[in-house]
């Protein structure tokens, strides 16, 4: 690039004497590379893009290709108005709104191609980014930098003393962290939940306080859940960061294990008790087939034979409304067959009854 700029302005200088159409000339010039690097990308990388099966691609040099073909004209405009000569502060001026406008153009182009990745990983579903939560963190980081980055270069380009900048900015900064403790504990703590997915978007959660709920979204400061009464609560990072957390569509698979305690009375057929439940779980269609349904004969209780019947269910959201399901069904089915279920009896002995006064 300096050579191709050291060519340029030779190549100017041999025109003649006058500065003013020197400028034009590398003007032009940078244009017409600028003209010719644009047609490079739109044009041959263009077509070879459009024969890939994806469109990102194809999106990705349609953001390029102008922005690269504005820094061209730009920096020729930069390079004429030095060669014309004029004073120091004009040219300072107009170089430094060159500048700015170079750094405003790349700063929405960048944008755009964060933008267009947060797509490409979100359309990902198996991507381990998308699946832990973590592709929010990466965008927001993304685009920190790149505004720290603006800011950084917009400095550069009016010649402003940045250390001086990020000394008191670091005065500044520590005066925050300071009084605002309780909203960095909440940043910090949303990173560690990111960072080690105890949960991820989707997953049936119960916190330590008693809710319970489909996580809805993962942010920096807060977690949202969303209840089954389609209730929506946000909860500091910090609290669940402190706090035990019940993921119950964690593990090595989402399926959710129901535990349905029946009492039989004594002297009930126990073969019978046993097969009337498994029949009860078979004929409930969000009963899982694998693994199967089973029975177990817990206790031998004060006034019952205590069983209980395990079934696996797809989706933890529905347990609610299965076990309703099946505790229904449950007691149709003893009914049915004539097999008692009883209830707590005291029986009470009176050894002696006050006199009746006449």
């Amino acid at each position: 690039m300096t050579d191709l700029i050291a060519r340029i302005q030779q190549l100017a200088e041999l025109i003649g004497p006058n500065v003013y159409l020197q400028a034009a000339i590398i003007a032009a010039a940078f244009m017409i590379v600028g003209k010719i690097a644009d047609w490079v990308i739109s044009g041959i990388i263009g077509r070879i893009a459009n024969k890939s099966v994806n469109e990102y691609d194809d999106r990705f040099v349609a953001l390029v290709h102008r922005p690269v073909f504005l820094s061209f004209v730009l920096l020729g405009l930069a390079l004429a108005t030095r060669r014309m000569g004029i004073s120091a502060t004009p040219e300072f001026i107009t170089i430094g709104v060159l500048k700015t406008i170079a750094i405003f153009v790349w700063f929405s182009t960048l944008s755009n191609l964060m933008k267009l990745l947060v797509e490409v990983f979100s359309r990902t579903k198996d991507s381990k980014i998308v699946q832990t939560g973590m592709l929010s963190l990466l965008h927001n980081v993304m685009k920190i930098v790149v505004v720290a980055l603006t800011g950084y270069f917009l400095f550069l380009a009016w010649n402003i003393n940045v250390t001086a900048w990020l000394a008191s900015a670091g005065i500044v900064g520590l005066a925050l962290s300071f009084a605002a403790k309780d909203t960095l504990s909440n940043l910090f703590a949303g990173v560690s939940i990111i960072m080690d997915a105890p949960y991820k978007t989707g997953d049936f959660i119960i916190l330590d306080s008693g809710e319970r709920g489909v996580v809805t979204d993962i942010g920096l400061r807060s977690t949202r859940i969303l209840t089954r009464d389609d209730v929506e609560i946000t909860i500091p990072n910090g609290v669940i960061g402190n706090g035990k957390i019940i993921n119950e569509a964690g593990g090595p698979s989402s399926q959710h294990r129901i535990r349905v305690a029946v009492g039989v009375a004594y002297g009930s057929d126990v073969d019978q008790v046993i097969e009337v439940l498994e029949e009860v779980a078979v004929e409930n269609n969000d009963v899982l087939v694998t693994p199967a349904p089973r029975v177990r004969f817990r206790l031998f209780g004060e006034s019952s034979l205590d069983f209980e019947l395990l079934v696996w269910i797809a989706r933890p959201i529905d347990r609610g409304r299965v076990k309703h399901e099946l505790n229904c069904a449950v007691y149709k089915a003893l009914n049915k067959y004539n097999i008692e279920i009883p209830f707590p009896q005291r029986v009470l002995h009176v050894r002696t009854m006050p006199e009746l006064k006449g």
